[in-house]
C-alpha cells in the first residue's frame, strides 16, 4: 500500500484548532501541537499524531486531563522550583517548566525544576532539545503507568521511565538520547502482533516468572497484569536487566521524591471501582548552561569531535554507517520536510472522525480524494 502523507502546515493547523476544539486555549494548543507535531518530524511516529486522539483528546472526552492548565508554582528558590500541573495537559507543563529550568540556569548556571500532578508530556527528547537551543544540557525524565517488573520480580511496577539528555554540539543537530529504561515497548509488541511474529525472548515475563513470546498474548496479559516488560538488558542478571532497573528507579524517584507526587503502582489510572482517574504523573528538568564552565562554543566543538570519532570508528562486517543520538531523527527531518506526517489508515479515520465532531469543516485531507 502506497504511504499516504499529511502536508504540514494542514496537520499543524488541523491539531491546534482541534485541541481548541476540545477546550485547550489557544497559546498551549500551540504548544501542545508542536510537541506532538515535532515527533512526527523525527520520524518517532509512536508519540506523534497517530496518539493525537486516545492519549489527549479522549483523556480531556473522559474527565481525566484538564484541557486548561494551572501551572502553579508551589516553591521556589533561585536554582530549583516545584509545580503542581493539576492534571493539565501535559506538553504545556513540560514546555513552562523547561523553560523555567533555563532560565535558571542562565542567570545561576544551574536549574531544575521537579512537576508533580502532570499528564503524558510527549517526546521527553523535546524538553532537552529546548535546553540545547539555549546553549544547555538539558535532562529531563518522567514516570508512566506501571508497565516494567523489578529484576527477579514479575508485576507490573514501575513505568517505561524515560531517562533523556540533550547536549549541544556544533553539527546541524544536537545529541538527543532520548529512551525508555524497558527493553521495548507496548507499542513494538503490537507491531509484532500485526506481522504474526513472536516478540523476541527476553522481552517480557509473565507471572511464572517465563519468559513470554506469543505476541498476542502478551497484549492481552499486560492489560490483566500477568505479564510485564522487562527493563533494558532483559529478564534477569545475564543481560544486566538490573541496570535498566536501576536506571529506572532513578527516574522514578526524581519524579516523585522532590516534589511529593505519586509513584509506582499509585500511577495506574483506576480507580478503586476500576473507573478511569487522572494519572498524576511527575515529571523533571533539568539544566546546565555551558556557559557556566568553559563555554557554549567550546563545549559544542568538544562534543562534536567525541561524536564524529565515534562515527568514524571501524563498522562490523555489512553495516553502512555508525550513528550517535539524534542523527537519525534528524535525517528524518530532511527526509520528511517536503512530505509532511505519514498517517495510516487507523489514524485517517480518527482525523476524519475529529474533524466531523468538530465540525472543521474546512479541512479536506487528500487522502479523501479517491482520484488520487
Amino acid at each position: 500500500m502506497k504511504q499516504v502523507y499529511v502536508d504540514w502546515e494542514t496537520i499543524t493547523g488541523f491539531v491546534k484548532e482541534a485541541f481548541m476544539g476540545y477546550g485547550v486555549p489557544e497559546d498551549d494548543a500551540a504548544i501542545c501541537t508542536d510537541v506532538l507535531i515535532a515527533s512526527d518530524r523525527k520520524g518517532i511516529d509512536s508519540h506523534g499524531v497517530n496518539r493525537f486522539k486516545p492519549i489527549y483528546l479522549d483523556r480531556i472526552k473522559a474527565g481525566i486531563q484538564k484541557p486548561i492548565t494551572d501551572f502553579e508554582v508551589i516553591r521556589e528558590t533561585a536554582t530549583t522550583a516545584v509545580v503542581d500541573g493539576h492534571d493539565g495537559m501535559g506538553q504545556v507543563i513540560g514546555y513552562k517548566a523547561m523553560t523555567m529550568a533555563i532560565e535558571k540556569a542562565k542567570k545561576y548556571g544551574m536549574g531544575m525544576v521537579a512537576v508533580r500532578n502532570s499528564t503524558h508530556y510527549g517526546i521527553a527528547g523535546y524538553y532537552a532539545e529546548m535546553a540545547t537551543k539555549a546553549g544547555c544540557i538539558g535532562i529531563t525524565g518522567t514516570n508512566a503507568r506501571p508497565s516494567i517488573a523489578p529484576t527477579f520480580g514479575v508485576e507490573n511496577m514501575l513505568g517505561t521511565n524515560p531517562l533523556t539528555f540533550g547536549l549541544p554540539t556544533d553539527e546541524p543537530f544536537p545529541f538527543i538520547l532520548d529512551c525508555a529504561t524497558s527493553i521495548t515497548q507496548r507499542g513494538k509488541i503490537e507491531y509484532f502482533a500485526r506481522v504474526g511474529k513472536d516478540t523476541p525472548e527476553g522481552m517480557v515475563i509473565g507471572r511464572d516468572g517465563k519468559a513470554m513470546t506469543n505476541s498476542e498474548q502478551i497484549l492481552e496479559d499486560l492489560v490483566s497484569g500477568n505479564a510485564a516488560l522487562a527493563p533494558l538488558g532483559g529478564i534477569g542478571e545475564t543481560l544486566a536487566g538490573y541496570k535498566g532497573y536501576g536506571y529506572a528507579t532513578v527516574v522514578e524517584v526524581l519524579s516523585a521524591a522532590l516534589q511529593q507526587g505519586n509513584f509506582l503502582r499509585m500511577l495506574t489510572g483506576i480507580g478503586e471501582n476500576g473507573e478511569k482517574v487522572p494519572y498524576h504523573l511527575g515529571h523533571f528538568f533539568i539544566a546546565i548552561d555551558t556557559e557556566a564552565f568553559m563555554g557554549l562554543e567550546s563545549f559544542k566543538k568538544t562534543t562534536g569531535d567525541i561524536l564524529r570519532e565515534l562515527r568514524g570508528s571501524i563498522k562490523a562486517p555489512g553495516e553502512e554507517a555508525i550513528f550517535t543520538a539524534g542523527e537519525k531523527e534528524y535525517n528524518h527531518g530532511l527526509f520528511r520536510k517536503d512530505k509532511g506526517v505519514p498517517v495510516n489508515e487507523a489514524v485517517q479515520k480518527e482525523l476524519i472522525e475529529i474533524r466531523d465532531v468538530l465540525k472543521l469543516n474546512h479541512y479536506k485531507f487528500k487522502f479523501e480524494d479517491t482520484s488520487l
